[in-house]
């Protein structure tokens, strides 16, 4: 794990010996404060900037779908606001914690250490659970498009939350419950976190590929579904020059989903890499130093996600309009709420927006997946 520094944190030095233990429990502390001066400067960066712009992100997105009611009735607004809720909690748990313990050098115990680390790792499962759950909304919504508003009705969809929520919180409570390192920090069970299991960070890290591999296989089954259904009206209905100058719905789903899977892939694969290897043997203090950087990319995931998830669905963009002071005026509000239901439909008649820009590319006035799915099906 590399050589011990020998500088020590900062703790006043007094004579009893309840200092003089405390400081020597720093001291091992030592061997997980690997950054020198130049990558503190720039994950320091990093995160004063990742820190505040994923927090005012994600908070924007939450206010969007609590302030309005046609949102908050439809499920996949739910998902998305569990996501942005979760990246909240990410970007403060994270920011907070890594800064005060690479930056700062601040010497908690046990308990504490283990306090900070379960409300990172509480808001990161629950980032990508909420991930999963919007996957499984938008495969519901192409594989079930006719029986959508019954298999997933709000109801549903709220214990589908709690559920989620219940599990991460259980999940990152374990090291406080007492699944932690039995020899502490003498010898350290893991390079990469103080106090913490081998057995907890393998099973941790196996429960987040899972989820990670669930939504590759539900993005993978929306595509495969996609293309059979373009590739059946090609060939019953043959190609026109309109429709040949327009990109087929498969292949801007795919640069879509491709786009998502990328940054989602990227971003978790290379911490997640780290943890298994620190199960089976010893990192050296290089390798402590990638994974601290490698670690911000979860930072970033959490920033981009508003972006990907959020922003790109044309009714969140319309009530987020409606939101600002300098565009919600009576004339305007009234014309956009139109926009959102320009049949006259409830909020409930229609099904999760996968992404308007992306999936309008069958007939413009198809919104959302499951009525392009009814109208080829009708």
């Amino acid at each position: 794990m590399g050589e011990m520094k020998e500088r020590t944190c900062s703790h006043s030095s007094n004579p009893n010996a309840s200092s003089q233990i405390a400081n020597d429990f720093c001291d091992r502390l030592q061997i997980y404060m690997v950054l020198t001066d130049l990558e503190k400067k720039a994950i320091g960066t990093i995160c004063f900037l990742g820190g505040p712009i994923t927090l005012m992100e994600n908070v924007l997105i939450l206010g969007v779908i609590a302030t309005s009611a046609m949102l908050r009735r439809k499920p996949s607004y739910l998902f998305i606001g569990s996501l942005a809720l979760a990246d909240v909690f990410a970007s403060c748990f994270f920011t907070t914690s890594f800064l005060d313990f690479h930056l700062f050098r601040r010497c908690d115990g046990p308990t504490g250490y283990l306090f900070k680390l379960g409300g990172v790792t509480m808001a990161f499962s629950s980032s990508v659970g909420s991930l999963l759950l919007t996957a499984l909304d938008r495969y519901l919504c192409i594989h079930q498009a006719s029986s959508y508003r019954v298999l997933l009705t709000r109801r549903r969809a709220t214990l589908s939350l709690l559920i989620l929520w219940s599990i991460t919180i259980f999940i990152s409570s374990l090291p406080l419950m007492g699944w932690r390192c039995p020899t502490v920090l003498n010898p350290p069970c893991s390079c990469l976190f103080p106090f913490i299991s081998q057995a907890y960070l393998a099973c941790w890290t196996t429960f987040i590929l899972i989820l990670l591999t669930l939504i590759l296989v539900a993005y993978a089954l929306i595509l495969w579904k996609a293309h059979r259904h373009e590739s059946s009206m090609t060939s019953l209905q043959g190609a026109s020059g309109a429709r040949q100058a327009r990109m087929r719905m498969d292949i801007r789903l795919a640069r879509t989903f491709g786009l998502i899977l990328l940054i989602l892939v990227g971003s978790w694969l290379p911490v997640l890499t780290f943890m298994l290897v620190d199960v089976s043997i010893y990192l050296t203090r290089n390798q402590q130093r990638a994974f601290a950087f490698c670690s911000t990319l979860c930072l970033l995931n959490s920033a981009v996600n508003p972006l990907l998830y959020a922003l790109r669905c044309r009714e969140l963009r319309i009530a987020l309009l409606q939101c600002l002071p300098m565009s919600c005026g009576f004339g305007r509000s009234k014309n956009s709420t139109n926009d959102l239901n320009p049949t006259g439909q409830s909020a409930e008649d229609n099904c999760a927006t996968v992404s308007d820009d992306t999936l309008a590319a069958r007939t413009p006035q198809l919104n959302s997946v499951c009525e392009i799915v009814n109208s080829k099906s009708s």
